[in-house]
């Protein structure tokens, strides 16, 4: 298959998704990713934010599903919704504040007025509307709205399954990854924004993709003290794996000892956090120090949610389709509502160290994840391979795939979904 030819009529997602590879015009071609827009981005659940980023009445957020910006608006009756950025009149923008608190929204061109639930509130000038134009018609364009442990998901399909069908196998993971709240509710702290000239599915294999780390993060690996470095040389354990949770999800298990924070309350604390916990103990009992100093850590696992969010390790990683060629990148930095401070300033020293502009760890991914979107346009007819681990699999309690810590499980898993949804 060659870029010039494809596609020809219909999409031929046989010859895109091969169960163990992938048609280099997946990363290539705009009409494919104009297909995506419509039937992932338009159809399933898409994670937008967090409720922490709208704590209160009037308090709201911008994001995005796909391609389209939205609103997402908590209302005096503390009820969250998530609604199109485009006045329903000539389509401007009726917020470019990022975030922030309000009592309603009004389009800067001609003055149409919106409630923090989007129906439309007022219209300057009324008289020049025929008798039956009734406002009650024009609101902004809403979506179908889930929340599940303080995730915010939104969908255009409002016959969309319910977002815990969805989830599935992945709900309890997603607990699990809450408990770094150490005791309090896990909170937006802040987070790190940029593009790369990739196609979103090139980071939609990443989360789930050990086998690069040792490699591309030799240089995070150096700076740790031995204890840590010892902890994230998970590719030389034979205990860690990859497993396929349905529906797109799958989890990555690189450090078992820290995929439940509750459990080994007595484990002794790392040397990295001993000041830490020394400053803790002024204001908490020794469980608590505990606790809350082995939440700072993060998860043992990252947990990618088909189509674009990932939670991972202790932050979450939220990818944004903007071309073919280009995506957008967030790393959203997490702490403890109403937790202790120092333990919310070493995560965010922790988040810098790897995820940050500076840091070891997000500059050398995206230098990669750049470099293959560059290769791809060289030899269309040679397949991307995602064949690790294929054949050595072993089968869960669900029945779905479970690979080694390198197998490209989670990749393969992904890919299935894309198949499905874009086969419907």
């Amino acid at each position: 298959m060659s870029l010039d030819t494809f596609p020809a009529g219909p999409m031929d997602t046989d010859a895109l998704m091969k169960g163990d590879r992938v048609a280099t015009p997946m990363y290539e071609d705009p009409a494919i990713f104009d297909a995506e827009m419509e039937k992932i981005f338009g159809r399933v659940w898409v994670w937008v934010g967090h409720v922490s980023e709208v704590p209160g009445k009037g308090n709201f957020k911008l994001s995005w599903v796909g391609t389209q910006p939205v609103i997402i608006s908590r209302d005096r009756k503390d009820e969250v919704h998530v609604f199109v950025n485009r006045c329903r009149h000539r389509a401007a923008t009726v917020c470019e504040v990022k975030k922030g608190k309000t009592s309603s929204f009004q389009c800067p061109y001609h003055g149409w007025g919106y409630g923090l639930d989007g129906s439309l509130r007022a219209i300057p000038y009324t008289d020049g509307y025929s008798t039956d134009f009734d406002k009650q018609n024009y609101g902004l364009k809403k979506l179908k709205v889930g929340i599940f442990e303080g995730m915010i998901f939104a969908s255009f399909n409002m016959d969309v399954e319910p977002l815990e069908d969805f989830l599935g196998n992945a709900k309890p993971w997603i607990r699990l990854f809450m408990k770094q709240g150490g005791g309090f509710p896990v909170k937006t702290l802040g987070e790190h924004q940029f593009k790369v000239p990739m196609n979103w599915k090139i980071q939609l294999e990443n989360t789930t993709d050990a086998y690069h780390f040792p490699i591309v993060h030799k240089s995070f690996l150096q700076s740790l003290d031995g204890e840590a470095n010892e902890t994230f040389s998970f590719m030389d354990d034979d205990d860690g794996y990859v497993e396929d949770l349905g529906n797109g999800h799958s989890v990555m298990v690189m450090m078992p000892e820290l995929v439940d924070l509750d459990q080994d309350p007595d484990a002794p604390i790392p040397e990295r956090f001993k000041e830490l916990a020394e400053t803790l103990r002024a204001d908490y009992d020794e469980a608590q120090v505990k606790r809350i100093v082995r939440a700072v850590g993060g998860c043992g696992f990252n947990l990618n949610l088909f189509p674009n969010v990932a939670c991972s390790l202790s932050f979450f990683r939220v990818l944004r389709p903007v071309s073919v060629h280009e995506t957008e990148i967030r790393h959203i930095a997490l702490g403890m509502q109403g937790g202790p401070e120092a333990a919310n300033q070493m995560r965010l020293r922790l988040h810098e160290h790897f995820q940050g502009p500076m840091g070891f760890g997000s500059p050398d991914d995206a230098e990669v994840w750049e470099r293959v979107q560059r290769g791809s346009a060289g030899a269309g007819d040679v397949d991307v391979m995602v064949n690790r681990g294929l054949g050595l699999e072993k089968t869960s309690e669900n029945g779905l795939p479970v690979g080694d810590i390198s197998a490209e499980t989670g990749m393969r898993s992904a890919y299935k979904m894309w198949k499905k949804v874009m086969d419907q």
